[in-house]
């Protein structure tokens, strides 16, 4: 890898014989910051596809299985742990400048030797999914295709409707909605719709208690707002689905990722 935020990579054990596993370090506003990264080894070039997972701290946190699902597929993933994570630099402020360790992960994933830079896909689960629109929004003649799985499009409706998270919310924002609704519009994926150029790829369950369908709606509105190129996937599931439907929609999106190219 040859990028001014990549620092080193150390290998990991991994259950897969055929895909290779490391912890690697890089540089994200200045803070060392970790991640997974996958790598197939059958040969020749891969897609690559930053991993943007869900929620904050321990909860939700990257899974060794989950990555070698993606990359099973021959994809090299990489998945940001974001700062202030599994000994990382700095804390997380939910989706406002820990989206820059997604912007330089997207960095240290196209500068991988094995991967093809005219394939470069961005996935976002839950939280994950307002990090992957901010991500594709800010490379928009880079990433060629989004997906946003279950996602976060409008912080201040996650504020209304997880009351079980305020608390969480006002430490990582700094106060409440009513206090600061700036903070949150900031933290809002739905205000930056209008530059992403690549596809983008809703899926959501439809008695989806986590993150409301709602939050589906309004990214779907503003899509077709923007005249944007997106499809919809909707599931009568709930925030996660059973582990064999995960396996099958995975494998699909992957396919659609690789069509869009």
């Amino acid at each position: 890898m040859e990028n001014p935020t990549f620092i080193h990579k150390q290998r990991y054990p991994s259950p897969h014989s055929e895909i290779k596993l490391y912890i690697v370090t890089y540089l994200s506003q200045g803070l060392r910051v970790k991640g997974l990264l996958a790598e197939p080894t059958w040969g020749g070039r891969y897609p690559g596809l930053l991993y943007l997972r869900g929620g904050i701290k321990q909860v939700g946190k990257v899974r060794v299985a989950r990555i070698i699902q993606f990359a099973s597929r021959g994809f090299v993933v990489l998945a940001p742990y974001y700062r202030g994570n599994e000994d990382g630099e700095g804390h997380e402020d939910f989706c406002m400048e820990d989206r820059y360790d997604a912007y330089e992960g997207l960095a240290v994933l196209g500068s991988h030797s094995v991967v093809d830079t005219d394939s470069l896909h961005v996935f976002g689960f839950s939280r994950g999914g307002a990090m992957a629109l901010f991500t594709a929004a800010h490379f928009p003649d880079i990433v060629k295709s989004v997906v946003v799985w279950g996602g976060l499009s409008d912080m201040k409706l996650t504020y209304e409707e997880r009351t079980d998270l305020r608390k969480m919310l006002k430490r990582a924002v700094g106060g409440s909605v009513y206090k600061y609704p700036e903070r949150y519009e900031n933290r809002t994926p739905l205000s930056v719709v209008g530059s992403i150029r690549a596809p983008v790829l809703v899926i959501h369950g439809i008695h989806d208690e986590n993150v409301g369908f709602e939050h589906a709606l309004r990214l779907e509105e503003a899509l077709k707002r923007h005249e944007k190129s997106y499809v919809t996937w909707y599931f009568e599931d709930d925030h996660h689905f059973s582990p064999r439907k995960k396996r099958q929609v995975t494998h699909e999106l992957l396919k659609w990722m690789l069509r869009n190219v």
